[in-house]
């Protein structure tokens, strides 16, 4: 196969949950550890550090990837999920895994599967429990000294909780995913406390009334030693990072407390560079000026207490938000905290999961917001972009997929211009 047929295997055999949302969820490690077997463990052969959470997950994998490869060190990193291009999800100092390698890798699984069983991979594994295994084997094939593993949903059960990692970070807790992890923020929180592994330091970023708890117990339970980052001393390092957002603050907080506990445990890694670019996509990124646009992956309740607040702030002649977001979210508490003064260009990524837009438009009418509906963001988006001002604000999200189309339509449209 060709790596475009290669891909296009992987998204019709193995339902992608970014797409299809609960059909692609598939819980327990069974597979993963009978793919695990199969490749001869190779998530033993490096050292990692894994990262949990509802929100901050990529910043934080990104940025720790950032300061270990600063070092010296060749270091992989396996996030999800991404935004234009597969193999965003899998990387070694920063560089994507080769076309050829996912093609050879999924080809090889595949004869494997016949061999053993008699009959095609296809609808077996999941999405997910097929590029962990990919990620590992790329990481163990490349050498790598440590990866950077994020867990895909929750954290127990999730295919990325076979590794034991020098570290576990856990960013924090809010409504997300509930009809997986479950409805309360101390379910959500024993879910993803699964992560932590006995005595294997672990580093929380933010905690509430109903969390913290949770995270105490699971720590002692298992012996692990617990930092909490909104209790470190602020005489410890703090680290910057490229990117923007007034949420990336508290972030900042969680990743310099988590390297600071890893260079405690691994004083080897001192030191570490102090200023880290990240380079990482969708994170209150600017996409041109007058009038200015930005567009942010926040897509649920607890990114959006954080993203209305600064466009609220942002000074600007007229607020314009181009808006959709995928059916399985909390869209009537999101809707409370989008601004009321903006005009709305309500539409739907190109993924199934999407929520239709005149649905979005008809719940924004309820909630006080004015705007029209699109069916695609492009469309959404150009029309905002002809009704401003050069002093006005547009604003692109409420959904990773929206920001992924967003950035597709801006990509195709500047190699356009390129080639003329």
């Amino acid at each position: 196969m060709t790596y475009e047929e290669t891909i296009a295997y992987l998204f019709a055999s193995a339902p992608l949950f970014q797409n299809v949302g609960a059909d692609a969820y598939k819980d327990g490690l069974e597979n993963t550890m009978l793919l695990d077997a199969h490749f001869g463990h190779p998530h033993r052969k490096f050292k990692t550090v894994h990262v949990a959470g509802t929100n901050g997950k990529g910043s934080c994998c990104h940025a720790i990837a950032t300061a270990l490869q600063g070092k010296g060190l060749k270091v992989g990193l396996y996030t999800s999920p991404h935004l234009l291009d597969f193999r965003e999800r899998i990387q070694v100092d920063g560089r994507m895994i080769e076309r050829e390698y996912v093609v050879r890798w999924v080809d090889d699984l595949r004869k494997w599967y016949l061999d053993r069983i008699g009959k095609d991979l296809a609808g077996v594994f999941s999405f997910f429990e097929l590029t962990t295994a990919l990620a590992f084997c790329y990481f163990e094939d490349m050498g790598v000294d440590w990866a950077v593993i994020e867990v895909g949903l929750g954290g127990r059960l999730d295919c990325t909780n076979i590794i034991t990692p020098e570290l576990s970070v856990i960013t924090n807790i809010s409504l997300d995913h509930t009809q997986f992890l479950g409805n309360t923020l101390e379910a959500i929180a024993t879910e993803k406390a699964g992560i932590i592994k006995r005595d294997v330091p672990v580093v929380v970023g933010e905690t509430t009334a109903e969390t913290c708890p949770v995270f105490r117990r699971k720590a002692d339970e298992v012996g692990a030693p617990l930092y909490l980052a909104e209790e470190v001393s602020e005489s410890e390092p703090v680290y910057s990072i490229d990117l923007k957002g007034s949420y990336q603050q508290r972030n900042v907080r969680t990743i310099s407390t988590a390297l600071n506990v890893l260079c405690k445990y691994h004083p080897e890694l001192l030191p570490l560079p102090m200023s880290l670019v990240c380079g990482l996509r969708g994170r209150w990124q600017a996409i041109q000026e007058r009038p200015l646009v930005v567009c942010d992956t926040g897509h649920n309740v607890g990114g959006w207490q954080y993203l209305s607040q600064q466009i609220s702030h942002q000074r600007c002649k007229t607020l314009r938000i181009v808006f959709g977001c995928v059916n399985d979210k909390d869209i009537t508490s999101i809707m409370m905290l989008l601004p009321k003064e903006a005009q709305y260009y309500f539409t739907k990524a190109s993924v199934r999961r999407a929520r239709n837009e005149e649905e979005i438009l008809a719940m924004a009418r309820d909630n006080g917001l004015s705007g029209r509906a699109f069916p695609t963001v492009e469309e959404a988006y150009q029309t905002a972009l002809s009704d401003a001002d050069k002093d006005d604000f547009i604003f692109v999200g409420g959904s990773t997929f929206i920001v992924a189309d967003l950035l597709k339509y801006v990509n195709d449209q500047q190699t356009e211009t390129e080639t003329i």
